[in-house]
C-alpha cells in the first residue's frame, strides 16, 4: 500500500557504467514538506542517483516512486531540477528565459507573466530583467538560474550541489527561500558534500558511500544517537594545550569552538577540570555532534556494515 505521507520512493535501485557500480541498491524515502539531504563524498553516487530519479538515466534494477506511484508522462512538470553543471541560453534576456522554461512545465503564460517580477525581485536580479544571460556574472546567473527551477510551483524541487559558486549573503538569500517554499508545503532534496550546509538546512538526509545508503533517517535523531561521546567547547587560548589530554580521541576544530571525541568511559566533570588548568572555557556543551563528524566517522566503515549502523539509529 502506497504511503501516502512519501513524495518520492527509491526501491534498491542500482546503476553499473563499464562493469562500474555507481549506485547499488540504493533504497530511501522523502516525506513531503521536508528539506532531504543527500549527502557523500565526491564520486559516492549522489548525481547519478538523482539522474535517475529525473529519468534522464534509467536504473538498471529497482524502482521510483513519485507520489506513490509509478512515475507517469507528467511526472516532470510536477518538479524541478537544477543540475550541478548550470546553463542557460545566454543570447535570452533574463525574462525570456524564465518565460521559456516555464512553458516547458506547461505553467500558465500569464502566472508566468506575475511571478516573474516577483522573482526577480526577490533574488536582486529586477534591474536585469531585460538583460541578456551573457551580461550577468556567474553569481547572478546562478540566481537566475534557481528562479527558473522554482518558477512553475513544482512539488519537489531537485538541487544539486545548488550553493556552488555563491558568495555568502546570496547563499543566505537563497536558503531563506529554500525555507519559505518547504513552509509553503514543497519538498526540497538537494544533494552537497558541504557538510555544514546540510545541517542548517535539512529535515532528514541520506548518507551515500560507494553508492550505498550507509545511514538515513531524521537528522535530529541521527545527531542525538552518535552524540553519546562527543562534547563542545568553546575556549580562550591555544586549541594545542588540549592535544593527548587523557580521555580525548580527537579534536576537530570549527570556526567558533571545538568538538572533541572522548574515549569510551571518560568522566566528563575530571577532563573540564583537566582542561580549565590549560586555558580558559566559555562553553562546555554535551549537545549533538557536528554532521561534519558524523560524516567522517561513517566513511571510514565499510558500507556492507551500515545496516548495522542504521539498526542502531532506528533503535
Amino acid at each position: 500500500m502506497a504511503d501516502n505521507n512519501l513524495i518520492l520512493q527509491l526501491k534498491c535501485i542500482s546503476k553499473n557504467f563499464n562493469g562500474k557500480s555507481a549506485v547499488d541498491c540504493l533504497s530511501l524515502d522523502v516525506p513531503k514538506g521536508v528539506i532531504y539531504g543527500i549527502i557523500g563524498p565526491n564520486g559516492a553516487g549522489k548525481t547519478t542517483t538523482i539522474r535517475m530519479i529525473m529519468n534522464i538515466i534509467i536504473p538498471d534494477s529497482g524502482d521510483i516512486l513519485f507520489a506513490g506511484t509509478e512515475r507517469t508522462n507528467d511526472f516532470l512538470n510536477k518538479i524541478s531540477y537544477l543540475p550541478e553543471e548550470r546553463g542557460l541560453y545566454k543570447k535570452m534576456t533574463c525574462s525570456e528565459i524564465i518565460s521559456y522554461l516555464a512553458s516547458l512545465k506547461n505553467y500558465p503564460k500569464q502566472m508566468t507573466k506575475v511571478k516573474i517580477d516577483y522573482w526577480l525581485k526577490r533574488v536582486e536580479l529586477f534591474e536585469y530583467k531585460n538583460r541578456k544571460v551573457e551580461e550577468l556574472s556567474k553569481g547572478m546567473q546562478q540566481k537566475l538560474q534557481f528562479v527558473t527551477t522554482i518558477i512553475n510551483e513544482p512539488s519537489l524541487i531537485i538541487l544539486d550541489e545548488l550553493f556552488s559558486g555563491l558568495d555568502p549573503l546570496n547563499i543566505e538569500l537563497i536558503k531563506e527561500i529554500i525555507l519559505e517554499l518547504k513552509e509553503s508545503g514543497k519538498t526540497v532534496l538537494f544533494s552537497t558534500h558541504v557538510m555544514e550546509q546540510a545541517e542548517k538546512l535539512c529535515d532528514n538526509i541520506c548518507m551515500i558511500s560507494k553508492g550505498k545508503n550507509v545511514l538515513d533517517g531524521k537528522l535530529s535523531v541521527i545527531k542525538s544517537k552518535f552524540g553519546e561521546n562527543r562534547i563542545q567547547i568553546d575556549i580562550d587560548g591555544d586549541s594545542q594545550k588540549l592535544v593527548n589530554l587523557p580521555g580525548i580521541k580527537k579534536i576537530t576544530k570549527f570556526e567558533k569552538y571545538l568538538e572533541l571525541s572522548l574515549e569510551e568511559g571518560t568522566d566528563r566533570s575530571q577532563l573540564l577540570k583537566s582542561i580549565l588548568e590549560r586555558v580558559n572555557v566559555n562553553r562546555f556543551d554535551t549537545s549533538e555532534p557536528s554532521l561534519y563528524n558524523i560524516f567522517i566517522d561513517m566513511a571510514k566503515i565499510d558500507p556492507s556494515r551500515s545496516n548495522d549502523i542504521r539498526g542502531n539509529i532506528d533503535e
